[in-house]
């Protein structure tokens, strides 16, 4: 699968360069080890190639892949929905459920809804949407301001430190 009629080799012991030569006697070298001739950078000038262990590299590299997976963190972005005229005690709930989701590492997306002639006010939109912002200052900020799109106002909230 080797395109190239000649390679920089690189040996199997402590990465020593080995030069360059044909694919042939590349081949042939590694055969004699008992090892395989894999192509570490195909674009190079001309391709470097090395005398190793296929299953074994490629074991490596998928154990590598695992275990940058696993270390990953999964940000989910959970929504609020809430309504221009909210009462007092609701908006807390809400406020509370949103401080929650911001503090298990989520980001929140705070959503209001406009209906019928509500949306003709959406400065009724902005204002909720900076009292959530005010009530929220410790736990989170603003990753994307308000914004109306169609019948909804969005704004989305991320943790302090990311």
């Amino acid at each position: 699968m080797i395109r190239g009629t000649e390679v920089r080799l690189i040996g199997e012991d402590n990465n020593e360069q080995l030069g360059i030569m044909s694919l042939k006697e590349a081949q042939k070298l590694a055969i004699e080890k008992g090892l395989d001739l894999v192509e570490i950078s195909p674009t190079a000038k001309p391709p470097v190639c090395k005398i190793m262990d296929y299953g074994k590299y490629y074991f490596e590299q998928t154990k590598k892949e695992r275990e940058a997976k696993k270390n990953q963190k999964v940000i989910n972005i959970k929504e609020v929905k809430l309504r221009p005229n909210i009462e007092d005690h609701d908006f807390e709930t809400k406020a509370k459920n949103a401080e929650k989701f911001l503090k298990n590492g989520d980001k929140v997306k705070v959503t209001i809804m406009f209906r019928g002639r509500e949306v003709t006010h959406p400065e009724l939109g902005k204002v909720l949407c900076d009292r959530m912002v005010e009530r929220l200052a410790e736990a989170g900020q603003v990753e994307k301001a308000a914004k109306l799109e169609g019948r909804n106002m969005t704004m989305i909230l991320a943790t302090k430190n990311s």
